[in-house]
């Protein structure tokens, strides 16, 4: 299950080191090759309520095959695509499929475990979903030169394949078949954690989007860059070992605080200079923030609508995902003089997102407990 985890972010993140060299090899301009990424990002987002709904309807390892079998696809046509157009529409499906496997495996861990145990099995997907996005991020665009483009892709394609085989051999919990109850997803505690999501994507994501590119206007190539942008793989990798010794002892309120504390930190660091030192250590808070706010909030949504849980954990996911592309749409404006006022204004919006998060969580499990 975790590799799973692995591969879908290994993929979602694989093509953008890549586009230099596609521009090139396509023969297309820069501005289009970024389609790619586009196309893939908009279908992975807009798929994850149907690939939710699905989930509760026809159990999770018919979606979960289903997933798999399109990314194999997908990836298949992606490595024979006769030209720029038809790669574009390959990988957008691609992406449409790949979309499901992350909500996928969070929902069967939210069925399959519950309190500390679940929280150290979603901190262990994070563990594997941040080694996906660091391969990709620090090997896909060297495997492109040095072999070929494609290479990249067939990696995903034999991975779903291999994958498919293992599934076959495996049984969910008998728990996980219990009875489901759709309209559920929608009451005032599930819309709840869905505004929150957006909030945590829209600071969290959106705003991690700038790292790279306020090293290279200081000055940073491309490729110290992206190795500085990567150690945000590396903060997740760490949170997620210290979030599963703590999260027994404090629960997950204090977790949340803890993340949202280590995310303001993040924030304040690049605020007061965008060097690469401090911007490392941002890159490396964030990922460590993501390990403890963001596992938190994913915790909660498998826990505030159990009888819907595939499509609240689908919806939350979709709302991070409609967040990110908000705030670095909204921002992209104020950095044309400097990266520093966008840095400091998420300051001011982490302890927002602090007070409400926190404050929420501690409502909803008092209730909860009564």
């Amino acid at each position: 299950m975790r590799a799973i985890g692995f591969l879908s972010f290994y993929d979602r993140f694989s093509t953008a080191p890549m586009l230099v060299l596609l521009t090139k090899e396509e023969r297309v301009p820069l501005n289009s090759a970024v389609q790619l990424v586009t196309a893939y990002v908009l279908l992975y987002a807009l798929g994850q309520p149907v690939w939710g709904l699905l989930a509760d309807r026809l159990g999770r390892l018919t979606v979960l095959r289903l997933a798999l079998v399109g990314a194999l696809l997908g990836s298949a046509a992606s490595i024979a695509a006769p030209g720029f157009e038809a790669l574009l529409v390959f990988r957008a499906v691609t992406g449409l499929f790949v979309g499901s496997l992350f909500p996928s495996m969070l929902t069967i861990v939210g069925d399959s475990y519950t309190g500390a145990a679940r929280a150290r099995e979603i901190s262990g997907l994070q563990t594997f979903t941040a080694m996906g996005t660091t391969v990709a991020t620090l090997a896909a665009g060297a495997v492109a030169v040095w072999l070929d483009w494609r290479v990249v892709f067939a990696v995903t394609a034999v991975g779903a394949a291999t994958f498919l085989a293992l599934l076959s051999r495996v049984q969910l919990p008998v728990n996980t078949r219990a009875r489901h109850d759709i309209r559920s997803a929608f009451t005032a505690w599930p819309v709840w954690t869905y505004v929150l999501g957006l909030l945590e994507g829209a600071i969290l994501l959106g705003i991690l989007t700038y790292i790279v590119p306020a090293l290279e206007r200081d000055g940073l190539s491309p490729a110290l860059a992206g190795v500085v942008g990567a150690t945000y793989g590396a903060g997740i990798m760490g949170g997620a070992y210290l979030a599963r010794r703590v999260v027994a002892r404090v629960g997950r309120t204090v977790m949340i605080a803890i993340g949202s504390t280590t995310l303001f930190a993040a924030f304040l660091v690049a605020s007061l200079s965008q060097g690469a030192p401090a911007l490392t250590v941002t890159s490396v808070l964030i990922g460590t923030s993501n390990a403890f706010l963001h596992s938190s909030l994913q915790g909660w949504a498998t826990d505030v609508a159990p009888a819907a849980r595939a499509t609240t954990v689908s919806f939350f996911v979709a709302s991070a995902f409609l967040g990110s592309s908000a705030a670095t749409g909204l921002t992209t404006g104020l950095t044309r003089s400097g990266f520093g006022p966008v840095f400091a204004a998420t300051c001011v919006a982490t302890v927002l997102l602090a007070v409400l998060a926190v404050g929420s969580h501690a409502l909803w499990s008092r209730r909860r407990a009564g």
